[in-house]
Formats: C-alpha cells, sequence, structure tokens
C-alpha cells in the first residue's frame, strides 16, 4: 500500500476522533442549567472520573511530546524538570480536600473568589488577569502540538501546520463552548483511556521490539542520554513546576469540582500516581527515537516536538498508527479544554462579573460560549508565533509560578496573610521575573527563581507588618483535617 493511502487511512480515523470529541462535548450540553454546571458541574465528580480527568490534563501536549523532544535533545533533562511537577502534584493532592471543603461551604469555584473573599477585589483581579494570561499560553502550547500532528499525517492531503492549528482550535471551541467542564471532563475520561492504550502501551512495546528488545536497547544507547546534570535553565524549570503546582488553577477546578473532600483526594493521589508512572514512559520514547528515526528529527519535521508521532509513524502498521495520533490527539485535547474553560471562567466570571455584579446566570453562560470562540483566537496566534510546545508552555507557566504560587498557599493556610502582603508578593513575583527575562536571564538561571524569592519576602514582609491592623477573613472549613 503506497504512502498516500496510508495517510488517507490514518487521516480518517483521526477525523472520525475529532468528530467523536465534538459529540461528546455536544451530548452534555443539556446538563447545564447554571454557572455552577458549566464552571465546576455541579460538583458531581467522584475520584475515578478525577483521576482520569486529572491524569489527562497533567500529560498534556506538552507534557507528553515537548517532554520526549527534550528527551530526544538533552536526555535526562526530561526527568529532571518532571519529577519536581510529580512531587508538587502529590503536595496538592493532599490539600485538596480542604480546597473542596471550602469551595463547598463558602460557595467558592476558582482561586481569584478565594482571594476576593481574604483579601479584596483588587487582589483578585490581579490574579485573575495572571490566569487568563497563563491558560492562554498554556493552550497555545496544546495547539502547538495538535498541528505539529495534524501536518505529519495530513501532509500529503494538503494539512499545513497552520491549517492544523486552526482545526485544533476550531475543535476545542466547539466542544468546551456547548457543555463547559461537563463536556471537559467526560472528553477527558475517553482521551484517558485512548492515551494509555494507543500512546503509553503501544508505542513503547512497538519501539522496544522494533530495535531488538532491552539487551540491544541499552547496547546501543548513547550514555550522554542517561547522564544526570543540572544547569541553571533547569533549576529554573524545576522551580517552575514545583511552585506551579500551588497555584495550578486546573487543578483547584478539578478540586471544586469534586463532590466530596474525600474524592478530590482520592481522585487526585491517583491520578498524580498514573503520571509519575507515564514519565518514564516518556522518557524512554524520547531516547529510542535516536535509534530507531536517528538525528535528523529537527531538520525533518522542524521540531523536536515530532518525535513521539515520527515514531508512530515509523514503527507501527496503518491503522494502528491513525489510532497513535488519535491517542496523541487526546492528551493533547484533554489539556487544551481544561485550560480553556479556566480563561472562559477567569475573564467571564471573575474579571466581567466583578466589574458587573449583577451579571445573571444566562447571560453569563452566553458570554462563557462567546468567550470559548475569542480565546482559541489568541491561542492560535501564540501558537503561530512561538512554534515550540514546551517553550510556550515554560514561557506561560514561569512568571505565574513566580507570582502565583507562594500567595494561593498562603490563601489557604495563613491565617496572617493580608491584602497588601499578597498584593506586594504578586507584584514583586512578576516584575522580577520579567525583569530577569529583560536583562538576559543573569547566570543561565531560570526567571522563577529569583521571582518566587522576591515575592515570598514581599509576601511575608508585608503581611507581617500590616495584619494586626487590617487582618483578612480565614476561611477555615467545618470539617476538621484528615
Amino acid at each position: 500500500m503506497d504512502h498516500s493511502v496510508l495517510n488517507a487511512i490514518d487521516l480518517a480515523i483521526v477525523g472520525v476522533y475529532l468528530v467523536a470529541m465534538i459529540y461528546i462535548g455536544v451530548h452534555f450540553v443539556k446538563r447545564i442549567k447554571n454557572t455552577g454546571d458549566y464552571y465546576v458541574a455541579g460538583r458531581s465528580f467522584g475520584p475515578l472520573v478525577l483521576m482520569a480527568t486529572v491524569c489527562a490534563t497533567i500529560i498534556g501536549g506538552s507534557g507528553l511530546m515537548g517532554r520526549a523532544g527534550k528527551a530526544y535533545s538533552g536526555g535526562f533533562m526530561a526527568v529532571m524538570t518532571a519529577l519536581p511537577y510529580l512531587i508538587g502534584m502529590f503536595v496538592f493532592s493532599g490539600i485538596s480536600g480542604r480546597i473542596s471543603d471550602i469551595g463547598t461551604q463558602y460557595d467558592i469555584t476558582s482561586i481569584p473568589e478565594l482571594f476576593e473573599r481574604r483579601f479584596g477585589k483588587t487582589a483578585k483581579l490581579i490574579l485573575a488577569a495572571m490566569i487568563a494570561f497563563t491558560m492562554m499560553g498554556t493552550v497555545a502550547s496544546q495547539v502547538t502540538a495538535t498541528a505539529t500532528i495534524l501536518k505529519m499525517v495530513g501532509g500529503s492531503a494538503g494539512i499545513s501546520y497552520e491549517l492544523g492549528a486552526l482545526i485544533a482550535c476550531i475543535v476545542f471551541m466547539v466542544y468546551t463552548a456547548t457543555s463547559g467542564l461537563f463536556g471537559v471532563v467526560y472528553t477527558d475520561v475517553f482521551q484517558f483511556y485512548m492515551l494509555l492504550i494507543f500512546v503509553y502501551i503501544l508505542i513503547p512495546v512497538t519501539s522496544l521490539h522494533s530495535v531488538g528488545g532491552w539487551s540491544n536497547f541499552t547496547a546501543n544507547l548513547d550514555p550522554t542520554l542517561v547522564k544526570p546534570y543540572i544547569n541553571g535553565s533547569i533549576a529554573g524549570d524545576i522551580v517552575t513546576y514545583l511552585v506551579f503546582t500551588m497555584a495550578g488553577a486546573e487543578m483547584w477546578q478539578r478540586a471544586f469540582a469534586a463532590r466530596d473532600r474525600k474524592s478530590a483526594k482520592k481522585g487526585m493521589f491517583l491520578g498524580t500516581t498514573v503520571y509519575g508512572v507515564t514519565i518514564l514512559l516518556v522518557y524512554f520514547m524520547g531516547i529510542v527515537a535516536h535509534q530507531i528515526i536517528g538525528e535528523e528529527v529537527l531538520e525533518q519535521y522542524g521540531s523536536t516536538d515530532a518525535v513521539v508521532p515520527a515514531l508512530a509513524i515509523k514503527v507501527l502498521p496503518i491503522g494502528l498508527t491513525g489510532l497513535a495520533l488519535a491517542g496523541l490527539l487526546s492528551v493533547i485535547m484533554s489539556t487544551a479544554d481544561s485550560y480553556l474553560l479556566v480563561s472562559v471562567q477567569t475573564c467571564v466570571h471573575d474579571i466581567g462579573k466583578t466589574i458587573n455584579p449583577k451579571m445573571a446566570d444566562r447571560k453569563e453562560i452566553r458570554l462563557s460560549r462567546v468567550f470559548s470562540i475569542i480565546l482559541p483566537l489568541a491561542a492560535l496566534v501564540i501558537a503561530l508565533y512561538i512554534k515550540n510546545a514546551y517553550d510556550i508552555l515554560m514561557f506561560a507557566w514561569s512568571f505565574y509560578a513566580a507570582a502565583a504560587g507562594l500567595p494561593c498557599f498562603a490563601a489557604l493556610y495563613w491565617k496572617k496573610a493580608t491584602k497588601q502582603g499578597v498584593i506586594a508578593g504578586m507584584l514583586a513575583g512578576f516584575v522580577v521575573c520579567v525583569g530577569w527575562k529583560l536583562i538576559g536571564v543573569p547566570f543561565g538561571l531560570g526567571a522563577t527563581v529569583p521571582g518566587a524569592i522576591a515575592c515570598a519576602i514581599a509576601l511575608v514582609c508585608v503581611s507581617l507588618a500590616t495584619y494586626r491592623k487590617t487582618p483578612s477573613e480565614f476561611l477555615e472549613p467545618k470539617k476538621s483535617e484528615e
């Protein structure tokens, strides 16, 4: 069978998958009765559904394709930067029960709402603006990864990178706009199993068989790919991932959507554990690509993001290639839709409704659907400008982690945190992080490190200086901590 027929079959499978995602999203539109349904699905999710959506959201296109590309080009760096996020997610799993309790008791559905309750509208709006920009950057990283796959599988059909990015945006728009978190989470569940079967099992097993088994793989392995090392850039990424987990708006949304604290904690722990297993599988796919594809991935495909789909095309037969590529798309979309919904909630509910508090639920849902169309177009512009998923992700996450990570943790646990302290911390973290980038990243140290230090100093010092005169309301859940 010639190459064009192979592409036609696999492209057809990918097309059917994209249509199925739209159908699932549209199917749940009838369950949307109010904004609580749209943003946190009526706080109805149990641990198994949360496990699937948490894991699928964590991995993402940048976490899979971008990190596999980093393993291909930088070897053990891919593991070094993944472990802090894993550790951070286990810590977040431990506090997710408290988030769920506070959300239920005080009718809070987002981090900015928590900030408003504790620190006032100014703190809420500053944090909301940061979240909206960060979420757009993260959606853009998923658009980039999707466009890379669609270009690879559909190149002979005339699908360019730009057209692939546009197709990705259209699909994200439709099922996020129609059904909110119901559509996002239940497509995540479907995508989670697609991911496990056709990416994390099928591609590594077939790749290992292709190189002649484990003994041949290790015998031909370049030692530099398994040698641990660290530099300023890696240190910056490590701090970014570790601090970001404290303020990841998409995971807070999942915790708020759990039906109770037990479901929140169990679902988070299970999803994070599955993610931990995938780190080594992604690393393996990145380094085995040297033996199967060679050293020309960047020149052949234009980006190291193409390593995993290139492996699928190289080692899998017709049909299974399409299923594997659909599995890759599933992990990308499961992250893109989550971040898109958070950005929509932030713009419409946290910012828009703060400006217009009398906005009715029906109008808010209608505006949310409009923003579900507008915001992906902004992500598309970013994706067309920066065509590497990992680079976009770290650009978006670095300043947000520096400015918001510690203030979010303080909002949950530190009684002495004040409005002045939190605002000072966020602004200090943001200014130092951005300034560090503008002056050329001295010593090669990632900007999140000095940004997070500046945030911590400003948050603690200003809060301690002001908490007696202007204490903030501390939200203590009625249920005791487990």
